[in-house]
């Protein structure tokens, strides 16, 4: 890549550079014994579109493979995509000890190697972005990630949905659960959005932040320290670093890759292990996200209020943190983590020091549909109201009175 010539791509008639500005990207993907799917992966990255269609120019960006600790051919299929398309992937083959060798160390390995090509070829306005081998990122999942960055994002987390192929064969009971539980996802992302509202994260938009589809600036990259040395994890904790700088995380809905359903993946406990034990299972336990609507939305409440006090140095947090039973001690470090570090680390802490806000018992699918009804009548009623965090204070007193007002809704 030449940022010269990335620069004149974007000029070029027909180019829609008011749509989208193109910056020199590198697409870091660690890889591990994926000689079945890193060929579908690749050939997804090789045909990158623009936002009118029209194809992306192979040289405004390419891809890093980063082969850990193979026995297949999976480096080997690697290159043969790279002879065969004009993007330009480099493979690179190592062999770590096995307390390297994890799926979040690997993608670490990656984003390192792709962040000092940029830098090399002096493109410190270029951009890193992640998948994983057994994903198949959209026709232009490119092009909707630049988009978010000319917008002001300094990462973005993408939406992962699952291969829809096979997703069909893990039968229907499976299905219903994913649709289920992929449907009120979605409502308790939007009573966040309404509640606690981030005008850089506005809805619609999701809560995950995954390294199937990642993607940050250089620049921010570099000022983070690089993506955290975690084993697992970090991909979340990419996100959270980026927060806790005043960067800003997009949650994108319009950046999108389909992902394997596989059930026998690389992370100890990650997504494959909670799908292998849900599809034997069908009625095994939710995330532990999927909380009661009354529980969702007293967090939602309690965390716009919080952030909104936090950010316009109105220090009402120690009334509010003394209301949730927490002592003066206790009170005193979150206040201190909350000053010296950034909102998002001090809800982490808050929500594991005070009962108030830890998860519960967790939902079954069973439980589902009248949980999403619920949701919906809630949603019906926020939606209306010009201020809807303020509209619902009266509710969040008790579950009575919550409970009353979705039944005033719904009459």
């Amino acid at each position: 890549m030449d940022s010269a010539l990335v620069s004149l791509l974007s000029s070029l008639p027909g180019h829609p550079q008011q749509h989208e500005e193109m910056r020199p990207a590198v697409i870091a993907i660690p890889a591990c014994n994926e000689e079945e799917r890193i060929s579908r992966c690749l050939a997804a990255l090789a045909v990158q579109r623009d936002k009118r269609g029209q194809r992306i120019p192979f040289e405004a960006y390419q891809v890093l493979v980063y082969a850990n600790n193979c026995t297949d051919a999976t480096a080997a299929r690697a290159a043969d995509i790279g002879n065969g398309t004009g993007v330009r992937i480099d493979v690179v083959s190592v062999a770590c000890s096995e307390e390297l060798s994890s799926a979040g160390l690997a993608r670490k390995a990656a984003m390192d190697i792709a962040a000092e090509q940029l830098e090399t070829a002096d493109l410190h306005n270029g951009v890193i972005l992640t998948t994983d081998a057994d994903s198949i990122v959209s026709p232009s999942w490119l092009a909707n990630s630049w988009q978010e960055f000319s917008q002001g994002a300094d990462c973005i987390a993408g939406y992962i949905d699952a291969d829809p192929h096979e997703f069909i064969e893990l039968g229907r009971s499976f299905q219903y659960r994913g649709f289920f539980e992929e449907h009120y996802h979605a409502l308790v992302a939007e009573i966040f959005a309404l509640l606690d509202p981030r005008p850089h994260d506005p809805w619609p938009n999701h809560q995950v932040s995954s390294g199937a589809s990642l993607a940050v600036t250089l620049k921010m990259y570099r000022a983070i320290g690089g993506l955290p040395a975690k084993a697992t994890g970090e991909d979340a904790a990419l996100a959270l670093a980026v927060e806790c700088l005043g960067g800003k995380v997009r949650h994108s809905m319009d950046v999108c890759v389909t992902t394997s359903c596989r059930l026998d993946g690389r992370a100890v406990g990650g997504a494959a292990d909670a799908m292998k034990q849900r599809h034997a299972e069908p009625d095994a336990p939710c995330d532990q996200e999927l909380e009661s609507i009354f529980a969702v939305t007293k967090k939602a409440w309690l965390k716009g209020h919080l952030r909104r006090s936090s950010n316009i140095g109105f220090m009402e947090e120690s009334a509010i943190l003394a209301a949730l039973g927490l002592g003066s001690e206790e009170i005193g470090r979150l206040l201190t983590t909350l000053r010296r570090s950034c909102f998002e680390v001090f809800w982490q802490e808050l929500s594991a020091a005070s009962t108030f806000l830890r998860y519960g018992e967790p939902l079954r699918p069973s439980m589902l549909a009248a949980e999403i009804s619920r949701a919906e009548i809630l949603l019906t009623f926020l939606r209306s109201q010009p201020n809807p965090l303020e509209a619902i204070d009266l509710l969040m007193e008790d579950r009575v009175a919550f409970e009353a007002r979705l039944q005033r809704v719904q009459e």
